[in-house]
């Protein structure tokens, strides 16, 4: 039998617009590695098509009905029978190369593991300028870090804990600076792969391009972690507009 290399976990919530072509990116990157990807689609209050479009690429699935992205992660996560562990969004499309990449970094032995960076699918300056005032406060809170697309050993993954399920919002950030932790005690160091990623601006094109910039409060939220209102707002309950 073969093994398991790859597990992918997707956390998705409504996402028929976008898992298809988040699933067909995998499969492409997936090409070098046949019958060694899993792809894990984490269905959390899903009622539009997103389970059957996961079931039809042949995706195991599990249902998560908290709003709680770390709780959602996880819940796939232990799902996982892979080596290398992989979380992405499932408006998010990883590169064709993308796991071939994450895979030389790590049998390299020089990285814990990491993220990426990468576009929106649609860019403006409004979307620069606010994505660039979060960034100090990140940066200043959590260091040098990437997220996006995060990729590690699933041992590692489990030793640090996963993901933080007191966090609300920026729980990807917490990972990441936990991971890069690990690694330094292991004398590792956390990577980042450029340019994996192509990711929807959705929520721009609801909140508008200069979202952050008017509304100062996401970004103390972003830092607070915890904020119900501001999570629900960004994340839990939002629905984009058709």
């Amino acid at each position: 039998m073969t093994k398991t290399k790859f597990s992918i976990v997707i956390p998705a919530h409504n996402e028929e617009k976008y898992l298809p072509k988040c699933l067909q990116s995998i499969k492409e990157a997936s090409s070098p590695y046949p019958g060694q990807v899993e792809i894990i689609v984490v269905l959390n209050r899903c009622t539009d098509r997103t389970e059957a479009i996961a079931k039809a690429y042949g995706c195991l699935t599990v249902k998560n009905e908290d709003k709680n992205l770390s709780k959602i992660r996880n819940a796939g996560a232990k799902l996982a029978k892979g080596e290398i562990l992989v979380t992405i969004d499932a408006d998010t499309c990883m590169t064709p190369n993308f796991l071939k990449r994450a895979e030389r970094c790590l049998s390299s032995g020089l990285f814990i593991g990491g993220g990426t960076n990468g576009v929106f699918d649609r860019m403006s300056v409004g979307i620069m300028a606010s994505v660039g005032v979060l960034s100090v406060p990140i940066l200043l809170k959590h260091g040098p870090i990437s997220v996006g697309i995060f990729w590690c050993y699933k041992k590692d993954f489990d030793t640090i804990g996963g993901f933080d399920e007191s966090i609300l919002m920026a729980e990807d950030c917490d990972f990441a600076k936990r991971l890069a932790i690990w690694g330094i005690k292991n004398r590792k160091v956390y990577g980042t792969i450029p340019l994996g990623m192509v990711t929807s601006s959705r929520k721009f094109d609801k909140l508008g391009d200069w979202v952050l910039l008017k509304r100062p409060g996401i970004i103390r939220a972003f830092l607070r972690e915890k904020d119900e209102e501001y999570a629900e707002e960004l994340y839990y309950g939002f629905e984009r507009e058709e």
